[in-house]
């Protein structure tokens, strides 16, 4: 896990920035189906994802800022997130009825989009694309977008103007 990030190029960068958003959505998805603390799946992730091989697999490497940014905010921010979220499904499906994947992404991309200086729209395209990994059959990903976009309109109103 490398920290200095000035050895990579501008598309390794984007790449680990790709990586830690979907290592930040799987995390906090194990921290909801197994209850683990966030100390110790951050530690697990950094240690046994970030660039492992496993089983002939060779994980991606993650920008760790980015990971530990979303996920800490994700954690300390769920309440206001979560609100953000709920306002931007429709009435009868509030955040604690869609699957818990769709949770943690919603989660992740709240972080981001409340937390980083990231351009909504990347914001948006990113976790979409995470979204599709998920669920290729398609539809998951048109109802993520749509979510996002209320999100994004919510956390950064200066940026849709």
């Amino acid at each position: 896990m490398m920290s200095d990030k000035s050895k990579y190029t501008r598309d390794e960068k984007r790449q680990m920035r790709s990586a830690a958003r979907l290592y930040t959505v799987q995390a906090l998805f194990q921290m909801e189906a197994g209850g683990g603390a966030l100390e110790d799946i951050q530690t697990e992730f950094e240690t046994y994802r970030f660039g492992a091989t496993i089983g002939g697999d060779t994980y991606a490497e993650g920008d760790l800022d980015l990971f530990r940014a979303l996920l800490s905010g994700a954690v300390s921010m769920q309440a206001k997130i979560d609100q953000m979220t709920d306002r931007a499904l429709v009435a009868k499906w509030p955040i604690d009825r869609i699957d818990s994947t769709l949770r943690a992404l919603f989660r992740a991309a709240g972080a981001e989009l409340v937390t980083q200086n990231t351009p909504p729209k990347v914001a948006i395209s990113e976790f979409v694309d995470i979204a599709k990994a998920f669920f290729p059959e398609g539809r998951e990903s048109k109802f993520v977008n749509a979510v996002l976009d209320h999100m994004a309109r919510e956390a950064q109103p200066e940026a849709f103007s």
